[in-house]
């Protein structure tokens, strides 16, 4: 980030052009080091095996290769942006860094186990989750030094969507806050500050709004495509709630929901009926195939 975005957290400092560790090569792993990349920041990534970082590399070539097509990038800045990315199954690899991210999957067990092995490699780093339903928190707790751990949730794809939550722990320090406001900025992203509530700030408001719609349709009030088509028009919103839930992923919104649910007690957060049976006949959205829509082909 620019020298007026310097922040320092401790002895530690974001400089104009950071080392970042992203930890997880995934979907999210993947498009927030591509952005990362994209920024001029210097990063490594670590899975436990090749494959998933063959995968992971194969994934960020595919959407800067589109980019190309496109006329949205050209050819040398999609090569620069992949030579930014270095990927790794060692985690000795991040010393040295200014900031990791962890993104790995939304087990808070797998959570804490790995960042705890980083944390002392990483000296005073500071500590990022992109956890999009677990306690920020929780996860501090177990790591040393948790006023320098936060939340900086990105959304899917990270590449291309513009919002990121930078979420305050109770232990986290203002100028940890301060130090990833600045960093979400120079990614060219709009951060805005949320405390460590079940869903943050969007999931918070955006779960018992999808529950609802999946429970209407489920009781016959519409038919799926009239539901939607009422909420894009009615309401102005790009997509409708239920073409949302099945390019989200149905276990993913159910995951997300039940930890808020266990979290809070409100029924407002309860998984619908139909959504768990959706789940358990495979019927995920566009990721396979079938989910409350059916499509051609598994996306």
């Amino acid at each position: 980030m620019s020298e007026a975005k310097t922040a320092e957290t401790g002895s530690s400092a974001t400089p104009s052009r950071s080392r970042i560790a992203v930890l997880g090569f995934g979907t999210m792993g993947s498009g927030i080091a591509q952005v990362c990349a994209a920024a001029g920041h210097s990063v490594v990534v670590v899975e436990p095996t090749d494959a998933l970082l063959e995968a992971g590399r194969r994934r960020i070539g595919a959407f800067l290769d589109e980019g190309v097509r496109r006329n949205k990038l050209q050819p040398d800045e999609r090569d620069a942006v992949l030579a930014r990315v270095e990927a790794t199954t060692d985690l000795e690899q991040c010393a040295g860094v200014n900031l990791v991210i962890e993104a790995v999957s939304e087990d808070l067990a797998i959570k804490v186990d790995l960042l705890g092995r980083v944390a002392p490699i990483v000296a005073d780093a500071l500590i990022a989750t992109n956890t999009s339903a677990l306690s920020v928190t929780e996860i501090a707790a177990f790591l040393p030094a948790p006023h320098r751990v936060a939340g900086l949730h990105f959304f899917n794809p990270a590449p291309l969507m513009p919002l990121v939550e930078v979420v305050e722990a109770v232990q986290t320090d203002p100028e940890t806050t301060a130090a990833l406001v600045a960093f979400a900025r120079d990614l060219g992203k709009e951060p805005i500050v949320t405390k460590d509530r079940p869903g943050f700030l969007v999931n918070r408001l955006l779960m018992p709004y999808l529950n609802q719609a999946i429970a209407d349709y489920d009781a016959g009030l519409a038919s799926a495509e009239d539901i939607d088509v009422g909420l894009e028009l009615g309401l102005g919103y790009p997509m409708g709630p239920l073409r949302l839930l099945d390019l989200i992923g149905l276990d993913t919104h159910r995951h997300a929901t039940e930890a808020a649910y266990a979290q809070t007690r409100d029924v407002h957060y309860a998984p619908p009926p139909l959504l768990e049976r959706l789940v358990q006949a495979g019927r995920l959205g566009r990721k396979t195939g079938r989910g409350i829509y059916e499509y051609e082909a598994k996306s």
